[in-house]
């Protein structure tokens, strides 16, 4: 009996080791984007310290991936962690890759080069969710492809930059998410050397962009450039030298089509972008939203548009790159582009509309130049059945089409709407279905939130044009959190940018008379005409009673604010990596704090009952302009840290067609201008 019960003893020993030993080893490892096809069978015996040595099989080099610096090359296939080949006969896209681990060794068959540094850049992730786990690699196999060739994103630097150190890590983490394109909005933030006046002073050089072209190429990123116009084109018609080649001599929108000098400058600024960008195989030259007249030439706006276009995709096709275009000024120009972006539309009333209007696109359907890529955009909708037809009409007439959707729109602070997840979404798998190939995530800087917060759109996109169908918006939350931060905080209860979203858009106009942020600087009396009313002594709870749903709106963020301010915090202690992006948020997070508070300050001035009380109140709104202050010096000092705030002495801001805020100063007092103007008229209030 005490025989079977010490038998009986060890074999439970032995198996509650064995399950320990397994728990220890097999850990929950998740990649972005989402590989093709990946299978744990059970964990190996390699933890991610193990991973130091490689051989190629064929002699090739490293790739440049981070993981790569770590390792070093062993002399025989034996004796490497790591062993790899390039084998093009995979039969595999581009991009393409194998990757087994088996227990003591991992395995890569890449179908070309950038496939290699897709598998160095997986295995990279694995290794982190095994070091966080305290879990050793799993034993697995993983076969992965992208679903879409061309996955790019737009840097947009038309009314600031970064630091030049920020673009080079900007290069990393795209390469690291399996990226490989950046389309980039110079306007003026190259130093043209053919049209030196239209460059900024704090603009980059050519040799400048040339060397993190060479970077990002290294890394099977291909940057190319995108120059507006023919409209989009303030940036060179606001200087005194152009204004006569302005459509409109009052207006320094948009360039005169028929003018034999306006090609002149286009194609100067072209050939310095170029030589920026070596390696890039497109030349977006913008077209959108145009409405030029031709100085009454007696030509229609269509035909305007296409004589411009037909000359610029010559330039580009003779330089060897393939031109990009806006599509949407030929399709509003025939009447048929609301259903592309407007719900009300029904199937049918689209059907009718382009029954009707389509004749007016196809009467000039030969002058539509067919080496061009005629970019559909459509960031909110689109899965719009107007959409899709539009598209189609593009590949039914023989000319190429791509879709562009959108990280970052129009919104204020943030990326709003949960960084648009579902709309790049939706776009990534329509073109994945009808085979386009192609897909750019627009990051626009009209109102210029910090790139920081691009973040989550980007990775969402990552996601879904490599990936496909394979995770839901949910999911992808939870993997950017994991993957941006720590293993440990991709549970639901580390949370918070969607709980922020609320607070910023009340926080655009909530010490304003309606909706006015963008038009403050525009106004002739912006703190009379802009900033709300404040709380008249006489008449007290008359402004509480007359602000009853703002106030409602503001104690809604002021409780969101205050609880995101600790679990930020919280956040900042335990996450691992991209700390600085938790710093910016933290700093969105206290401006908007700051001014839906003054909301409730205003509102114990309003209702105080005693001489006491309010006394106490108005102490607390004079300490705001002190509070301000510090808090204005605490965002400037973070987001500094990568972003040029202030535009140069000499520049000269344009007309500012489009109400940009960030194109509305050249000091950062664009970002908090409604504050300023209401700490001026409550100190002006209160001395009365």
């Amino acid at each position: 009996m005490k025989k079977s019960y010490l038998k009986l003893l060890t074999i439970l020993i032995v198996t509650l080791y064995s399950c320990q030993e397994k728990h220890q080893t097999i850990g929950d490892f998740k990649l972005l984007p989402t590989p093709q096809e990946f299978e744990i069978s059970g964990g190996s015996s390699l933890n991610s310290s193990d991973i130091s040595s490689y051989y190629s099989l064929g002699q090739e080099k490293l790739p440049k991936s981070s993981l790569s610096t770590s390792l070093t090359e062993a002399t025989t296939e034996a004796d490497a962690a790591i062993v790899f080949k390039i084998d093009s006969s995979m039969g595999l896209v581009s991009g393409g890759y194998k990757m087994s681990i088996d227990k003591d060794q991992v395995s890569i068959q890449a179908q070309d080069e950038a496939g290699l540094l897709y598998a160095f850049e997986s295995l990279q992730q694995l290794c982190m969710d095994a070091a966080e786990q305290e879990a050793n690699l799993p034993e697995c196999t993983i076969t992965d492809y992208p679903e879409l060739a061309y996955r790019s994103i737009h840097l947009d630097i038309k009314h600031h930059r970064e630091t030049l150190e920020y673009y080079y890590a900007l290069i990393d983490k795209l390469a690291h998410y399996k990226v490989n394109g950046i389309i980039v909005e110079f306007e003026d933030k190259l130093k043209y050397e053919q049209q030196p006046v239209i460059a900024s002073s704090d603009a980059l050089s050519i040799e400048e962009w040339k060397k993190l072209s060479d970077y990002a190429n290294e890394r099977h990123i291909e940057i190319s450039p995108l120059i507006q116009g023919l409209g989009h084109a303030s940036f060179i018609l606001k200087h005194d030298e152009y204004k006569d080649l302005r459509d409109d001599p009052k207006s320094d929108w948009a360039f005169n089509p028929l003018d034999e000098k306006t090609y002149d400058v286009q194609f100067d600024l072209y050939e310095d972008a170029l030589k920026a960008t070596p390696h890039g195989k497109y030349l977006h030259i913008g077209g959108d939203e145009v409405h030029t007249n031709g100085r009454n030439s007696g030509k229609s706006a269509l035909e305007l548009q296409l004589i411009w276009l037909n000359k610029v995709t010559q330039f580009a096709e003779e330089h060897d790159r393939i031109p990009i275009f806006w599509d949407d000024m030929p399709l509003k120009n025939a009447g048929v582009y609301g259903p592309t972006h407007n719900a009300k539309y029904s199937k049918e009333e689209t059907d009718s509309l382009w029954a009707v209007n389509s004749p007016k696109l196809e009467a000039f359907l030969e002058q539509f130049p067919k080496n061009c890529i005629y970019m559909r955009w459509s960031y909110m909708n689109p899965e719009l059945y107007g959409n899709k037809k539009a598209m189609q009409w593009f590949t039914d007439n023989g000319l190429q089409v791509m879709g562009a959707t959108a990280g970052q729109t129009r919104w204020v602070l943030m990326p709003q709407n949960e960084s648009n997840i579902g709309p790049i979404r939706s776009f990534a798998l329509s073109s994945i279905k009808n085979n386009l190939g192609r897909l750019l995530l627009t990051l626009w800087d009209d109102d210029s939130p910090h790139f920081e917060l691009y973040n989550r759109g980007i990775l969402a996109f990552a996601e879904y044009s490599w990936a496909g169908d394979k995770t839901s918006i949910a999911e992808m939350k939870s993997l950017y959190r994991r993957r941006a931060f720590a293993n440990a905080l991709a549970d639901e209860s580390f949370a918070f940018i969607d709980s922020l979203e609320g607070p910023v858009s009340f926080w655009k106009n909530a010490l304003l008379q309606g909706n006015k942020r963008n038009y403050l600087m525009r106004s002739n009396n912006p703190k009379e005409t802009g900033v709300i009313a404040l709380p008249d002594t006489d008449n007290p709870g008359t402004w509480t009673k007359a602000n009853h749903e703002r106030l409602q709106e503001a104690e809604k963020a002021v409780i969101i604010t205050s609880k995101l301010k600790n679990k930020i915090e919280t956040l900042k202690s335990k996450t691992l990596r991209n700390h600085y992006t938790l710093e910016v948020y933290e700093q969105v997070n206290n401006l908007v704090h700051f001014s839906t508070n003054s909301l409730i300050l205003l509102r114990n001035y309003d209702l105080a009952k005693t001489d006491e009380e309010r006394e106490a109140a108005k102490r607390d709104l004079v300490a705001l302009a002190d509070e301000f202050k510090s808090m204005r010096n605490e965002l400037e000092t973070v987001y500094g840290k990568t972003r040029v705030l202030n535009k140069p002495d000499n520049y000269i801001l344009d007309q500012d067609h489009h109400v940009h805020l960030a194109n509305q100063s050249t000091n950062f007092d664009w970002q908090f201008y409604a504050e300023i103007l209401f700490l001026e008229k409550l100190s002006e209030h209160l001395k009365q």
